[in-house]
């Protein structure tokens, strides 16, 4: 078995000694998780036998282990090609199937996070989001990004054709029709049956300018200024100060109760009625908020695809922007898990001796956070009006693994005769994964068990703090109901 050398050191989970001198010979790791940078940037990132070689290596661990199986369709695609192998390891396993394991994988980061005992520091460094990812990026750079992948993952641009005036209405009207759905379904793959997002031309950024204001930098409120390479530079002092939260905050982070809202590609163009409700909360908790000067979509549909250089750009455009506002005294929010995610997690490990990519990263929050921030210091408002009753409330995999708590559940609890019932699976929705033709079915009965735990519950709200993912949930429901966002429910039992 050529490959079995990788798993031998298993056999000494089962002896008495676990002091073993063998590499790797433990099982498991008390320890947290230790995630390296991303060496994108090295070329041998991109060697097709070299990357063939750790997909090998991993991939065996992987099949000796299994304790993945229930996540995502990676992990049942990979065993059962080998259980049905000739072999039953995974020398028998045709190497085609490794690309259908990739493409199954759509970056959760639960497994590295919540599953796998062999992540770093274990000896034997398995991180398999960052594995997949690596082979999106190899397989990007060898042949490009298709059509589909490519109209689905340009957020900025679709959203801004789409949502022109006039243009707005036809698109919308086809997305809702069926003949429209059949057309999509054929010509890109968007399966007819997965829920795809309203347009809007009235923007939350048009919606919010002359309410809120954008953050002012040196008396421009149109973003001009100090460069985003010298704001940097200034900054990094305070960072090796120690101003960084740690790589997965706790929440103990002083907040300024100042804040500027990344608004996002989805919550402007898709929900805007999201950022409304997020303002209206913070201003309502005497927060002052503004919105970002500009932005751009923080690239994390480019990441899903391995297009690193494309993430690279939306970097150079959106950290700049965001260091001015730090730099005015304003905090970081976006509303969406993913959005922030990027910020916190995957552009600091991309480019780690960054200084301006930390410190963005140590002031960008989720709101909630922020909002059990303020609670803990004694500036949250629990003067509320309204009761919320039952809530199921899902927890999306990309707010999990910034493993700052379950927030959004602590504040809604502060409401009065509020039961939150927690449901912490994933909901298949999973950035586009979701809607693309093939993996339409896979989606949803990943998400299965959370539709369930929504309809047995019969809750008077279901929520998610990613709104893509609710409407994944309100797809597979026997009885239409839509999901209402945690910032509307607070807004509802605010009264405001």
């Amino acid at each position: 078995m050529p490959y079995g050398a990788v798993r031998a050191p298993l056999a000494l989970v089962f002896t008495h000694d676990m002091s073993s001198s063998v590499p790797g010979g433990r099982e498991g790791s008390l320890e947290a998780p230790t995630r390296h940078p991303l060496d994108w940037k090295n070329p041998a990132f991109y060697d097709e036998a070299a990357l063939t070689k750790e997909l090998e290596r991993v991939f065996d661990i992987c099949h000796g282990c299994r304790r993945c199986f229930s996540l995502c369709n990676a992990f049942p695609t990979l065993f059962d090609a080998v259980d049905e192998s000739p072999t039953g390891e995974l020398d028998g396993v045709d190497r085609k199937v490794f690309w259908q394991v990739v493409d199954h994988c759509y970056l959760c980061d639960m497994c590295f996070m919540t599953k796998c005992p062999y992540v770093p520091p274990h000896p034997w460094n398995v991180d398999f989001p960052h594995l997949m990812l690596r082979a999106k990026a190899v397989r990007a750079k060898k042949e490009g990004i298709g059509l589909r992948d490519k109209v689905l993952a340009s957020t900025d641009t679709v959203g801004a054709l789409a949502g022109i005036p006039v243009v707005v209405e036809v698109v919308n009207a086809v997305n809702r029709s069926a003949p429209g759905r059949a057309l999509l379904e054929k010509t890109l793959r968007v399966d007819r049956t997965a829920p795809i997002p309203k347009y809007h031309s009235n923007t939350a950024r048009k919606r919010l300018r002359d309410r809120v204001g954008t953050v002012p930098v040196n008396g421009d409120a149109n973003g001009t200024g100090t460069s985003g390479s010298a704001t940097a530079a200034a900054q990094a002092s305070e960072i090796e100060a120690g101003a960084q939260r740690p790589a997965m905050p706790q929440g103990g982070t002083e907040t300024r109760g100042r804040v500027a809202l990344f608004a996002t590609c989805y919550g402007n163009r898709n929900e805007p009625e999201l950022d409304e409700d997020l303002v209206a909360v913070f201003e309502h908790n005497g927060i002052d908020v503004r919105l970002v000067a500009k932005e751009q979509c923080c690239g994390m549909p480019k990441l899903e695809l391995g297009d690193l250089e494309s993430v690279a750009r939306a970097k150079e455009q959106n950290i700049p922007q965001l260091l001015r506002v730090i730099e005015h005294g304003y905090d970081i929010v976006a509303p969406i898990p993913s959005c922030v995610l990027m910020f916190k997690q995957e552009l600091p490990l991309m480019f780690p001796d960054d200084p301006g990519v930390q410190l963005v990263r140590s002031r960008i929050f989720d709101p909630f956070e922020y909002l059990m921030l303020r609670h803990r210091a004694g500036l949250l408002r629990t003067d509320f009006k309204q009761s919320l009753g039952k809530v199921s409330y899902h927890v999306p995999c990309h707010l999990r693994v910034q493993n700052i708590g379950l927030k959004t559940r602590d504040v809604l609890k502060l409401v009065p005769d509020t039961t939150v019932e927690v449901i912490e699976r994933c909901s298949g929705h999973n950035g586009t994964y979701a809607v693309k033709k093939e993996f339409r079915a896979a989606s949803v009965k990943i998400g299965r068990p959370v539709m369930t735990r929504v309809e047995n519950a019969q809750p008077a709200y279901y929520a998610s703090d990613c709104p893509m993912a609710g409407h994944q949930i309100e797809s597979g429901l026997k009885a239409h109901k839509a999901p209402t966002h945690p910032l509307k429910l607070l807004r509802i039992a605010y009264g405001i």
